[in-house]
């Protein structure tokens, strides 16, 4: 009987080549991650990622899903293409668990939105008029939630999305968005105040951009943006919209909409920038 020879390299491109391709299906419509996907924005962006893309698939994270009623109510009507994973931003053990799940399931992500934010909490946090309010526990809390753990997510969610930009599903490189605020820019801020969300978000400003020089200087496909919503009418804000001006107050439709708009005509160049809902780019 005949042999045929295979030379060692070429028998590890095929090996190679052949566990890529079982590791990450080619999704067609892509798949995307709302990390905070429970409520106001996070689920806005699941809903609109879903009904946009008939072919794509939203993973939707949240700390608590048996209690997500408004993302349970959404995964009825997109069964097939909704899938909802508990995962808490300050427990990094539940991002870990996220990130094994979604290798198994998918092998890949196009998207990662962080949507998580925390600027009060009854008794607990609430942004402070003056240095004299500010306290330590309301600072770590802050950082831990709005700097710390969109990090987290996106190191653990890295090599997914690695594999996810290779595969030019949607476009060449996968997109990581962490939504921020323009109170977080220091060129910005004139008014002062509310130290602790300022200054979270002002780290996840710089922690997002010291990412993405670090995914441009390895090559990987990956581009992260940084986005300012505007002042959206949701559970965060709703303490404090008295003071917004006539006009300024956007509805969640509204927002992520402009928001996507954004994600999706994003390029390359755009790596490590900040960018408000109507796309002008903020000061860092």
């Amino acid at each position: 009987m005949m042999k045929l020879a295979v030379s060692p390299p070429i028998l590890m491109r095929s090996l190679r080549k052949a566990f890529s391709c079982s590791a990450a299906p080619r999704w067609e419509g892509g798949v995307s991650m709302v990390q905070g996907a429970s409520r106001g924005i996070g689920l806005e962006f699941a809903r609109q990622l879903l009904e946009r893309n008939e072919k794509g698939h939203v993973i939707a994270t949240c700390r608590n899903p048996d209690g997500a009623t408004s993302l349970l109510e959404l995964k009825r009507k997109f069964m097939e293409r909704l899938n909802i994973m508990q995962l808490d931003v300050t427990k990094e053990s539940t991002i870990q668990a996220t990130a094994t799940s979604i290798r198994e399931s998918y092998g890949s992500l196009n998207l990662l939105i962080n949507a998580s934010g925390i600027l009060s909490v009854p008794n607990i946090l609430q942004p402070e008029t003056t240095l004299s309010k500010v306290e330590k526990s309301s600072l770590l809390l802050a950082y831990e939630v709005n700097a710390i753990g969109p990090i987290l997510v996106i190191k653990h969610m890295w090599p997914l999305l690695k594999v996810g930009g290779g595969s030019r599903i949607k476009r060449k490189f996968a997109v990581v968005a962490n939504l921020s605020a323009r109170v977080g820019s220091i060129g910005d801020n004139g008014l002062g105040g509310w130290y602790a969300y300022r200054s979270s978000k002002a780290a996840l400003n710089q922690l997002t951009k010291t990412i993405s020089v670090e995914f441009a200087r390895r090559k990987d496909p990956i581009i992260c943006i940084l986005l300012h919503p505007g002042t959206v009418d949701t559970d965060l804000s709703q303490p404090f919209q008295r003071n917004v001006p006539e006009g300024k107050l956007f509805t969640k439709e509204f927002s992520v909409q402009k928001l996507l708009s954004i994600i999706e005509n994003s390029k390359s160049s755009d790596n490590g920038k900040f960018f408000a809902w109507d796309g002008q780019e903020i000061p860092w």
